[in-house]
């Protein structure tokens, strides 16, 4: 009887290590919080932590390996014993096959993170309720996942990033709307969720997977093939380069993530041209694209 009892608790522990999908790591950083406030928020990475890695985002069971991500918490202030600001570091990768490395996927600085917090509260999952703790995880979340499924399956993100729009919604309605609110800053939640799910960006969605799939993934078999794939992406975002609003945010998230990259694996590109053409699609990454053109 005990040894079906540990065979059942060990099948149990498989499907949960399978069952959710991310790894997340949590970093604290309180410094400029008075002592008062850093004893109250001793347990916050814990709990985030808990609440990223034990939580179910996706239905049935998540079938790949658990994605990799950092979510590095800068606390500014707090303005009473429960009200907090902070920006927040969001990154995450995925494994390249048929090597060891990974390929960032994201790298957000989030600068407006307003929300309250006693300690050592319970953080639950709630797909209808906002809260401005929990949903900008669960937001995130969706993020990461979405960005991840896109890599392997043509739009296979579009169930998440919807979910991330419905919160940024909501968020916007709350009296913690800053943050949630489309605005003309480098870098808003809402920008981002609505450029994933607009068509004008459904194409760069398709050539994300290409990118990844047929271009990283190929790179060590099939290097010729990979290049024009990854080519093929920066080609077809010069074409729609006045139609797409040069402030997108999807695109600022995704050269922010990629820019290093291309080079790296454009670097025997036997076109140099490319580097130029990166240039004006990409301005703000302007100085990798000419030391790679030297």
């Amino acid at each position: 009887m005990k040894k079906v009892l540990f065979i059942l608790s060990f099948i149990i522990a498989v499907y949960n290590l399978k069952a959710q999908e991310l790894d997340a790591t949590v970093t604290v950083n309180f410094e400029q919080l008075p002592v008062a406030a850093k004893e109250r928020l001793e347990n916050f990475a814990n709990q985030v932590s808990n609440y990223l890695n034990n939580t179910k985002f996706t239905k049935g069971n998540w079938e790949g390996d658990k994605i990799k991500c950092n979510f590095n918490i800068f606390f500014l202030t707090a303005s009473d014993e429960t009200t907090y600001m902070a920006q927040l570091v969001v990154t995450s990768q995925r494994p390249i096959e048929g090597t060891e490395k990974n390929s960032l996927m994201l790298n957000i600085l989030d600068n407006a993170w307003n929300f309250k917090y006693e300690k050592n509260q319970a953080m639950y999952f709630n797909q209808t309720d906002f809260d401005p703790l929990v949903s900008l995880l669960d937001f995130y979340a969706y993020i990461i996942i979405g960005f991840d499924l896109d890599s392997y399956y043509k739009l296979g993100g579009s169930e998440y990033f919807s979910k991330a729009l419905e919160i940024t919604i909501r968020g916007a309605n709350s009296p913690f709307g800053e943050g949630w609110q489309s605005k003309g800053t480098l870098y808003n939640r809402r920008g981002l969720a609505e450029n994933l799910v607009n068509a004008k960006y459904q194409q760069f969605r398709m050539d994300f997977f290409d990118y990844h799939y047929n271009g990283l993934d190929l790179f060590e078999s099939e290097p010729e093939t990979a290049m024009k794939n990854i080519v093929k992406l920066i080609k077809n975002l010069e074409k729609v380069r006045d139609q797409i609003d040069t402030r997108s945010v999807l695109l600022k998230v995704f050269f922010d993530a990629k820019a290093g990259e291309i080079v790296e694996y454009l670097k025997n590109y036997p076109d140099k041209s490319i580097f130029e053409t990166l240039k004006k699609i990409d301005p703000p990454h302007i100085a990798k694209y000419e030391e790679a053109l030297k």
